[in-house]
């Protein structure tokens, strides 16, 4: 078989045996490539007019050269409960190397049962897997770190869920794997010397520059908590709910993985949850910030034996101090202020009562702002822009460079998906035509849902 520019490296499965389980990928009846995203391809150094034609590696039937493949072990706290987890229905197939230099991991998702599966039987359904394509190529358009989805193909095998659905597998790409469940995992299952390889390993991998360094596992947790910091703002600024932040679901390299219960807000409302199985609220918008500093409170945990005293407690304020810096910022942006003013916080705060009051829609609100006044907000607008006043740049150029005009409205979403099951992926390719220019306008893609009384829930779906 040709390579078609495989690059592939097998670092993580150097580690000891604990970390991992070798697993092949189950085969497959009747592979059928679905989507392939050739820009990404050609980003990886892959050769995607040939790998088009290929659907047997992305559906786990025929696997790319030198690949080795292996499930890995993971824990997490779900819903605030440690659970052993592991990867229950993915293979890594190994880290291509880009002709950039940049190392990606390579893993299939919804390949067949592991020694992780947990009663699961290892497969997923096309929809999920288109969905989470979508949403994580909007992602990456709205400039959010993300994994990234580089093909759907069907399998040919049903899968049994509520009802029989299409069984597919989504190739997912991300700087790694590894997450806030691996420390909680091997903390609690391995050794104080585990807790170090894994470190040494991450930081290696992903923070090469404090190598060296006499506190370098301090500065690595303040490195992940800076890069969450980062994440979890620019999630909040564009009303993105994740859905299901448990720490196995918190990767340290800062990228938005595990699309499942996720979705995007409409009218804003600090309390708003799509999650089905999310029914106290836990990680709903408005907590976001404060389940990151859950999180990496035990991702501290974990660490312990690497640090010295209090440095974990210090490195959580960090955290917060990152996130307050990123938010104000990005929120500044939306509104066009481009210096700092102590009364920014009041102003800002003003508006977001004003907007959950009167269930302004997140993104358009926003966008609107940018070049119309709106009559819920003014009182408010007039206080706004008595503070623009007061700097040279335009308020306007700003906003529209930081305010999207597209979101992957969950309407708008589900439509596509509703007529992709039967093979018809034209609407989601229009949909995803226009989340790749965000900030361009689009009326058609702007429009919030039509009133109703359904709340839209989101699911775990497989």
């Amino acid at each position: 078989m040709k390579d078609n520019g495989w690059n592939l490296e097998h670092t993580y499965a150097d580690l000891p045996a604990k970390f991992y389980h070798n697993q092949k990928p189950v085969s497959t009846p009747a592979p059928q490539m679905v989507i392939f995203n050739q820009s990404l391809a050609k980003e990886l150094g892959l050769n995607a007019v040939e790998l088009m034609k290929v659907p047997d590696i992305f559906a786990g039937n025929m696997l790319p050269p030198n690949a080795k493949p292996i499930s890995q072990a993971y824990a997490g706290y779900q819903f605030g409960h440690f659970n052993m987890l592991g990867d229950g229905r993915a293979v890594l197939l190994g880290e291509q190397i880009t002709p950039s230099n940049h190392r990606y991991d390579i893993q299939l998702k919804g390949s067949g049962l592991t020694p992780f599966s947990r009663g699961g039987d290892g497969y997923a359904a096309l929809l999920p897997m288109l969905r989470e394509y979508i949403i994580s190529e909007a992602m990456f358009s709205l400039g959010i770190p993300t994994t990234r989805s580089l093909a759907v193909v069907l399998t040919g095998k049903d899968v049994i869920r509520e009802k029989v659905l299409k069984g597919a597998v989504l190739t997912r790409v991300a700087s790694s794997h590894i997450r806030v469940g691996t420390f909680n995992y091997i903390s609690t299952y391995g050794t104080p010397e585990d807790t170090r390889i894994l470190a040494d390993y991450s930081i290696q991998r992903h923070f090469p520059d404090i190598q060296s360094e006499e506190n370098k596992y301090i500065l690595f947790f303040r490195k992940v908590a800076k890069l969450q910091a980062y994440l979890i703002a620019n999630w909040q600024l564009v009303g993105f709910v994740h859905g299901v932040m448990n720490t196995d679901n918190m990767a340290i390299s800062g990228e938005t993985i595990d699309f499942g219960p996720c979705a995007f807000m409409d009218a804003y409302n600090p309390k708003t949850v799509f999650s089905s199985i999310d029914t106290r609220g836990r990680y709903a918008y408005g907590n976001q910030p404060k389940i990151g500093a859950w999180n990496l409170s035990r991702l501290a945990e974990s660490l312990f034996p690497l640090f010295h005293e209090n440095e974990a407690v210090d490195a959580i304020e960090y955290y917060w101090e990152c996130y307050n810096e990123a938010w104000m910022t990005g929120m500044r942006a939306k509104l066009g202020i481009a210096n700092e003013e102590e009364g920014d916080i009041a102003l800002i705060a003003e508006l977001l009562d004003l907007m959950a009051e009167h269930r302004l829609d997140y993104t358009n609100t926003f966008r609107t702002l940018s070049s119309t006044p709106m009559s819920e907000l003014s009182t408010w607008y007039d206080k706004w822009q008595a503070r623009l006043e007061r700097q040279e740049e335009n308020a306007s150029d700003i906003m529209r460079t930081h305010n999207p005009a597209i979101i992957p409205r969950n309407y708008r979403v589900e439509e596509a998906l509703v007529v992709a099951e039967n093979g018809d992926l034209t609407v989601l390719y229009s949909l995803l035509s226009a989340l790749s220019k965000p900030f361009e306008d689009n009326e058609k893609y702007a429009q919030p849902p039509k009133p109703t009384s359904c709340r839209y829930k989101t699911f775990c779906g497989t």
